[in-house]
This record gives structure tokens, sequence and C-alpha cells, in this order.
């Protein structure tokens, strides 16, 4: 004997995929997510995933997805500089070439330090002299005073302003509906 499937339930599992599908790109083209998602069957992250960036300000820039929608949401707010500023903080971290070292530190500085960047980020200015100092003997970990208090600023400022936002409302609503 054998057993055929209905029809129906397989087309309501595909009509399903697709409808989640196309409003998710339609969420990422909104917000300009094309780095995170350029087709429609793209990797959404779950609900699991955005909800926990709402439980810790760490596990949402651990995810791809995460820091891109966040990313997104700072340029709508004119501080999108801030997190380059930490993620190149973390490259030059990573990096134990000291040629590559001198090379990043200095450009670090003329992106995001040096009082006539269009991006500066905004730091006290005793962290900004050390930072002066320092460029006459770079170091990977030069930048990390700064780094912390932009993390904070992001952390304490923009982080809580993003939960609230549309962006993330909407990511969470289509996430909802995805796994349900």
């Amino acid at each position: 004997m054998t057993t055929t499937l209905s029809p129906k339930p397989v087309l309501n599992h595909f009509l399903n995929h697709f409808i989640h599908c196309y409003l998710f790109s339609r969420l990422c083209a909104s917000i300009n997510l094309t780095q995170v998602c350029p087709f429609s069957y793209c990797r959404r992250p779950s609900l699991e995933e955005v909800l926990s960036w709402a439980r810790s300000f760490e596990m949402m820039l651990r995810s791809l997805e995460g820091r891109e929608v966040f990313r997104q949401f700072l340029r709508s707010e004119y501080s999108e500089d801030n997190l380059l500023f930490w993620l190149a903080c973390e490259e030059l971290k990573k990096e134990t070439d000291p040629t590559a070292v001198d090379e990043k530190a200095r450009i670090i500085y003329e992106d995001y330090v040096s009082i006539l960047s269009p991006k500066e980020v905004s730091l006290d200015s005793r962290v900004r002299e050390g930072i002066n100092q320092s460029l006459a003997e770079p170091s990977n970990l030069m930048y990390e005073e700064a780094q912390l208090q932009i993390y904070t600023l992001m952390h304490r400022d923009s982080f809580p302003r993003f939960l609230n936002s549309s962006v993330y409302r909407d990511l969470l609503a289509l996430s909802h509906l995805s796994e349900s």
C-alpha cells in the first residue's frame, strides 16, 4: 500500500515559506540590508537569535546579521561611524604583523580619531591625547580605551533606541511569523 501526500499541506508549506522570504526581503530592502540579504532565500536570523539581541548587546555584536541590522539603524541616526570604528579596532587587535599594525593604526586614526575626519567619533580629550602619543609606536591594542568608550556609548545610548525602533520590532515580528 502506498501513501500519497496530499498536495494541500505541501502547497501550504511552500506558500508559507515564500511569504516569509518575501516579507524578509522587503524588510531587508527597506533598511538596505543587501550584505546580509542579497536574495529572498537568504539566511534569516531565527526568532531565538533576534530575541537574544535584546538580552545582550554583546550577542548582537557577535551576530553578522545583528551587526548589520544595528549598523543600518545607526546609519539612520548618523552614528554608523561608532560601529565602524569599533569593528576596525577589533580587526586591529587580531593583527600581529608590525607593518600591518602600523598601517591599520594610522588608517583608524585618520578615519575616526583625527579632528579633521568627517567620520570622527566622540572621544574625551584624555583618551584622544593617549592615542596621539601612541602613534609614535603603534600597537594592536592602542585603541582599547577609545574602543571601550565607543562601545559604552553604543550600549547605553544607541542600543536601547535600536531595540525600540521599528527596524528591530519589524524583524522580531517577522521572525515570530517564520517560527509559526
